[in-house]
């Protein structure tokens, strides 16, 4: 890692897991495989940033365990990078089992249990889902229709959040707001 950390993909230790790195990582991450409209990526963590809006938008402002959650639920992404869902289902449990004990790690490192609690995974699902539809009908050009059947709802969004979280950041930009999001919701 950039931090000069090393990080053993197989048996990953919390200790050697940093916030930088997560970020860095993330920023640099193409949602969609890349195929999104905009002059940049559509990154994994302007996507988590996206998620926790869709969360503190439907519940109010999250705590900080719930709001860790919500930004670090891809975060093993920053080292095995994004794989679209049926790429991810042909590999199978071999890629679910690297990516569980990752994130079991990163949880671990910032003091989220290993397993979250059903009612916080519900939130980060839906939540994610909302996501994947505003992505997949605003930038990954999937009509209405076939987003509402693979990922639900269009989830609501404040007017000014929409623009803002829709229109793919600059690598710094998105890994500077990453970080200072991380941040405010660590100070709680």
């Amino acid at each position: 890692m950039l931090s000069g950390r090393r990080l053993d993909l197989l048996d990953p230790s919390p200790l050697d897991i940093e916030i930088e790195d997560i970020a860095h990582g993330l920023a640099r991450v193409a949602r969609w495989n890349g195929q999104t409209k905009g002059d940049h990526i559509f990154s994994v963590a302007q996507h988590t940033l996206l998620v926790e809006e869709i969360a503190r938008h439907r519940g109010g402002p999250p705590d900080r365990r719930l709001g860790l959650a919500l930004l670090l639920h891809d975060a093993p992404e920053y080292v095995i990078g994004d794989m679209i869902s049926p790429f991810k289902a042909v590999i199978g449990d071999s890629y679910r089992g690297v990516e569980r004990r990752l994130l079991t790690a990163i949880h671990l490192r910032f003091g989220l249990p290993p397993e979250l609690p059903g009612g916080v995974v519900g939130i980060v699902k839906a939540a994610d889902r909302g996501a994947a539809f505003l992505e997949a009908t605003l930038l990954a050009g999937f009509a209405v229709a076939e987003a509402r059947r693979l990922f639900g709802a269009r989830p609501a969004l404040p007017a000014a959040a929409e623009p803002d979280f829709l229109n793919p950041w600059p690598v710094e930009t998105a890994q500077r707001r990453f970080l200072e999001r991380f941040a405010a919701i660590s100070e709680q």
